[in-house]
């Protein structure tokens, strides 16, 4: 099962998706958002996608935006068309800016392209917490006793 993940603006969607061992993740396509219902039904069937997380906006302390909120209601329709798969609000506090400290945008099409890395961001830290969550749950499991 393949996660995608998603940086949902007002003009533009980044993506990127995970290998299929849910270990790595790369920036996988930009698109308009206003196309976003389309890209959504191609990508999901062409590489079984099980999960899609989603960059939720939220302030640096932690409170919700007005952009907060329109992500969660874009998200809640994609849940209504998208019942196949699982889908994660997942924090992308400050990923937007880390991918343009990776990357200086310094053409239109290079900032397009920006969305789909901070996208690679969200999808890399969920994964790096998934999986410190499977090796403490193992160690929790795990009985040292002689």
């Amino acid at each position: 099962m393949r996660i995608l993940a998603l940086d949902i603006g007002d003009r533009w969607t980044g993506s990127a998706i995970s290998d299929p061992l849910g270990i790595l993740s790369r920036p996988y396509e930009t698109v308009k958002t206003g196309d976003l219902v389309s890209f959504l039904k191609a990508v999901i069937e062409k590489e079984r996608i099980g999960m899609v997380v989603v960059g939720l906006p939220t302030t640096m302390r932690g409170t919700e935006s007005d952009q907060t909120k329109k992500v969660q209601a874009q998200v809640e329709g994609l849940r209504q068309l998208f019942t196949n798969v699982e889908w994660k609000l997942w924090d992308e506090r400050l990923t937007s800016k880390q991918a343009s400290g990776i990357q200086s945008a310094k053409t239109k099409e290079e900032k397009i392209r920006s969305h789909s890395l901070a996208a690679a961001l969200i999808l890399r830290f969920y994964l790096d917490y998934k999986r410190m969550q499977e090796d403490f749950s193992r160690d929790a499991n795990h009985d040292d006793s002689y």
